[in-house]
């Protein structure tokens, strides 16, 4: 069995579904409200671990009722979960506006942040893992932190470089992969990083731009949680020793799953429904 490390953000999504997306002055009323555990950072951790990994998840949490309920949803999903409590902060939340035509539209307020500090406790987990996965919902400080200790044992770090900030040439050594989508693939400097796989979006993604993989075609539901679908499942993928493309395809195939159902928790698939989906086409 492989080992995932995963630093991020886990916190309350609130979920709402409109016809369309506001204009400037304009109020909206949502057909529907759902509240789930969610942020990219334990999104991606549960993927991996519904691929078969053995996780490790680090992410700060407020001393509230949202910040036990993380701790509840790692559990739940065989997650090994280290969660630094910030006194007088409150677990991170995020507001998910979904169209009719499943696209959507993110705001989170994170307050309960991560120090450089909680890496270095999170040190054995990272020592210990084939696969280091950050994304950029922690302060850079976090990650560089977790990229020299990653340096230091040898293991390989997967970026997925969201929300979208300058990645210094010194931070861009040190990762393996790094997972953009069109947007933030314009905002990086690509020639600092040894791999760069594009995600797409229903066009699937591009390896290094070289190699492209077509989407899986499905009924879109609700896009929230796709990208971290595919990071998750990426990350295992390349952990067990598959190639750059046969990871893209697991990941592809796992991410079009999860759009086909609403919100995220209960859309991230697991293997089986994966290699199902995969070898059935």
């Amino acid at each position: 069995m492989c080992k995932i490390a995963v630093i991020g953000i886990c916190g309350n999504s609130v979920f709402m579904e409109v016809d369309h997306f506001h204009q400037p002055g304009e109020t909206l009323s949502a057909k529907s409200v759902f509240e789930e555990i969610g942020g990219k950072g334990i999104n991606q951790a549960i993927a991996a671990a519904r691929m078969g990994a053995s996780v490790s998840f680090l992410a700060a949490i407020g001393d509230d009722a949202e910040g036990v309920a993380c701790k509840k949803v790692a559990e739940e999903n065989g997650i090994c979960g280290c969660f630094p409590v910030k006194q007088g902060k409150r677990t991170p939340l995020a507001f998910i506006l979904t169209d009719v035509q499943g696209e959507n539209q993110v705001t989170v307020h994170k307050s309960a942040e991560l120090t450089a500090n909680d890496v270095f406790g999170f040190e054995n987990s990272i020592a210990e893992s084939d696969v280091l996965l950050l994304q950029q919902e922690v302060p850079t400080e976090v990650n560089e932190c977790a990229l020299k200790i990653a340096h230091k044992h040898g293991v390989k770090v997967i970026l997925n470089p969201a929300p979208a900030r300058a990645i210094s040439a010194e931070m861009a050594k040190n990762i393996f992969l790094v997972t953009p989508n069109e947007q933030e693939a314009m905002e990086l400097e690509e020639k600092y990083f040894k791999n760069c796989i594009t995600t797409l979006g229903d066009k699937g993604c591009n390896i290094n731009g070289v190699t492209h993989l077509q989407a899986t075609r499905v009924q879109v539901v609700d896009t929230t949680g796709a990208g971290d679908t595919f990071n998750g499942v990426l990350a295992v993928c390349l952990a067990e020793g598959k190639s750059m493309e046969e990871a893209c395809r697991y990941a592809i195939t796992a991410s079009g799953l999860s759009v086909t159902k609403p919100h995220v928790l209960d859309a991230i698939p697991r293997r089986t429904e994966i290699e199902r989906k995969m070898y059935d086409e």
